[in-house]
């Protein structure tokens, strides 16, 4: 069963398909296949029916989060014996997710014939309420990048990076992977490589004069203590990983008594801002670098009363006709 996978894992990769994605298939499957094997005693994919699905999902929920480890390379992505959060329930989104991953193993096993039927095919998902977004106020912003001491050059790296999320809306491995090169100052645009965006397409975002500024200011400072041609790298010039600015936003947000922080919440918070300053949904789709504008509007469904109203009086039809002529004639 561990070759089909490991068979799986290279199909993927000749595909062309991110190292982040893989890496999420092999932890899920293997996941999986560690329940079949000692759960169910299984020992090939062809005995795996429907209920089995059904009963791995009831495991899930049972144990809670980061109570099964298949590998030493997850115990140091996710350090489980630090978490606050182990054994606490995994969410239907979470187990949903789950699925997705593993239907798309099944369903490689069927087509190249691993397997004669698919038992995936009848599984359903499970039904969820939609989770609106989270979005900062900027209170909370502000209490967020005041946690952060700047005399450290971790902490300074970090609060650069927090402001060019949320002045760009770039994703957070799009950022820890832009080059000094990438940067151009004159026309104030970072180039975003195809090999470092999730739809494997090349794009530029942009910042403003005041991101110009302090990029320039922190590339000074990290110069003087590391050589190294990324934008933002640690002291010794390797790569910023995701889950370590991950744990370190953690740590930030406790400091600042604020909770429901990731790295993903300052892009929102750009769709959003950009949407309530009268930016259009296409130019938006276009800067997030989205497949499509349809994924790009999830971001107006956050919208609450209050942010519509706002929206709506800077673009009355009726108050810009006022405007623009003094007499009305009725």
């Amino acid at each position: 069963m561990i070759n089909d996978l490991k068979s799986f894992l290279y199909y993927c990769k000749d595909k062309g398909l991110s190292e982040k994605t893989i890496y999420t298939y092999q932890q899920t499957i293997c996941l999986f296949l560690n329940y079949l094997q000692t759960e169910k005693k299984i020992k090939d994919w062809n005995s795996v029916k429907t209920k089995d699905l059904y009963d791995y999902i009831a495991f899930i929920r049972e144990r809670g989060k980061y109570t099964v480890v298949v590998d030493i390379d997850s115990i140091e992505v996710n350090h489980p014996l630090k978490r606050n959060d182990k054994g606490k329930m995994v969410s239907d989104t979470t187990i949903n997710n789950y699925l997705r991953n593993i239907r798309v193993f099944f369903n490689w096993l069927f087509d190249y014939e691993y397997i004669n039927q698919n038992p995936i095919n009848k599984l359903k998902y499970i039904k969820t309420a939609r989770k609106p977004l989270y979005f900062l106020t900027n209170k909370e912003y502000n209490m967020f990048m005041k946690s952060f001491n700047c005399n450290r050059f971790s902490e300074y790296r970090d609060y650069i990076i927090v402001e060019t999320l949320q002045d760009t809306g770039m994703r957070i491995g799009e950022c820890l992977s832009i080059k000094i090169d990438d940067v151009d100052f004159s026309h104030n645009t970072i180039y975003l490589r195809a090999e470092n965006t999730k739809g494997k397409k090349s794009r530029f975002v942009f910042f403003s004069s005041y991101l110009n500024k302090d990029l320039r200011k922190w590339i000074r400072k990290k110069d003087k203590k590391a050589k190294s041609d990324l934008l933002f790298c640690t002291n010794r010039g390797t790569k910023v990983s995701i889950s370590q600015f991950e744990r370190s936003i953690r740590i930030y947000q406790s400091r600042a008594g604020l909770t429901g922080i990731h790295p993903h919440v300052f892009r929102n918070n750009f769709a959003k801002r950009f949407l309530m300053s009268g930016g259009d949904i296409y130019t938006l789709s276009r800067i997030l670098g989205h497949s499509s504008i349809k994924v790009t509007e999830e971001a107006y469904l956050d919208l609450d009363t209050d942010d519509l109203a706002k929206q709506y009086a800077g673009h009355s039809p009726l108050t810009s006709m006022r405007k623009k002529s003094s007499k009305l004639i009725i």
